[in-house]
C-alpha cells in the first residue's frame, strides 16, 4: 500500500507539473473510483478548473482548484498515478487531461482506490490524526497520547485517526529501531521508548521519502520508476531471514488480520 513516503513521493514530483495547469477534460473508466459527487458531475465540475497547490494529508493526496474546491485521491492498496504513460495500462481506471496535452493517467488493478470532489476538505480528511513529520509532533505528545491506552503499539500505529500516513511496513521498521514488540500494549510503553520510538518513526518516514517510497508491491512513481526504500528493510517483509541487528530469526505475527514482521530478540514482549 502506498503510504506516507510514496504519497508524498508522488506529491513532490507531479507538484511541478501541474500546479497552473487547467483540466480540459477527464474521463472516468470504472464508476466505483468516484465517491463524490456523482460521476458525471465529477467530471462536468473539474474540466475547466485550475490547479492551484498540490498537498499531502497522510495517504490523501489534494489538489486545490480554481473553483474552491478539492480533488481529493486515495490511491489504497494498489493506486498509481502515472503522468503521460507510454503504452495503455491494463487497470486504468480514469484519465485527467490537461491544457497542454498532458495527462494523468489512475491506474488500480484491486479497484479500491477512490476520487472525491470536495468543497469542504474535511469531509474526507478531517478524522486523520496528526501528521508524524510535522513540527509539533513531539516525543512529549506522543507519550500523552499513548497513556491509558492498552491496545497494541502496532494497532495505534496503523490507526489513521491516531497518526495519519503510517502503515503496515513502516510501521514495522519503526518498532524494530525503536526495539518495541508490535503486541505490546501503548500503556506499558516506558518514557525511554517512546523517545525512542518518536525518533525511529521520524527517522523511517524521512529516509524513505528520501528513497523515493518502497516498491514493494504495486507501487510506482508518476514517471514509471520505482522506488528504492524497500533496499534499506531491516524487518518488514523479511520473515524467516536473519535479523541484521543479532542474528535471530524474524518471525511473523498476525494483528488484526494483518501482518507484522519483528525480531523476537530485539523486541522482547515483557
Amino acid at each position: 500500500m502506498p503510504e506516507l513516503p510514496e504519497v508524498e513521493t508522488i506529491k513532490s514530483e507531479l507538484l511541478p507539473r501541474l500546479v497552473g495547469r487547467q483540466f480540459s477534460q477527464v474521463i472516468i473508466l470504472d464508476a466505483k473510483v468516484v465517491r463524490h459527487p456523482s460521476v458525471s458531475q465529477f467530471c462536468q465540475k473539474l474540466a475547466g478548473q485550475r490547479i492551484g497547490n498540490l498537498k499531502r494529508r497522510g495517504k490523501y493526496l489534494l489538489f486545490y482548484l480554481s473553483g474552491a474546491e478539492v480533488l481529493i485521491i486515495h490511491l489504497m492498496m494498489a493506486g498509481a498515478l502515472l503522468l503521460n504513460p507510454k503504452q495503455t495500462e491494463r487497470y486504468t481506471r480514469a484519465i485527467f487531461q490537461f491544457d497542454d496535452g498532458s495527462q494523468i493517467v489512475f491506474t488500480d488493478r484491486r479497484r479500491l482506490g477512490a476520487l472525491w470532489l470536495a468543497e469542504n476538505e474535511a469531509i474526507v480528511v478531517g478524522k486523520l490524526g496528526p501528521e508524524p513529520l510535522a513540527s509539533d509532533f513531539t516525543a512529549q505528545v506522543l507519550k500523552k497520547w499513548l497513556q491509558g491506552r492498552q491496545a497494541p503499539i502496532k494497532a495505534l500505529l496503523l490507526d489513521q485517526s491516531f497518526i495519519a500516513g503510517i502503515g503496515n511496513m513502516y510501521a514495522d521498521e519503526a518498532l524494530l529501531t525503536a526495539q518495541i514488540h508490535p503486541l505490546k500494549k501503548a500503556n506499558n510503553i516506558s518514557s525511554k521508548e517512546v523517545k525512542s520510538l518518536h525518533h525511529a518513526i521520524q527517522g523511517v518516514l524521512r529516509s524513505a521519502v528520501g528513497n523515493k517510497g518502497a516498491s514493494i508491491d504495486a507501487y510506482i512513481r508518476p514517471g514509471g520508476e520505482l522506488g528504492t526504500a524497500h533496499f534499506s528493510f531491516r524487518v518488514a517483509h523479511r520473515g524467516g531471514k536473519p535479523c541484521p541487528i543479532c542474528g535471530s530469526t524474524i518471525q511473523r505475527t498476525s494483528l488484526r488480520n494483518r501482518g507484522s514482521y519483528f525480531c523476537p530478540n530485539c523486541q522482547k514482549l515483557s
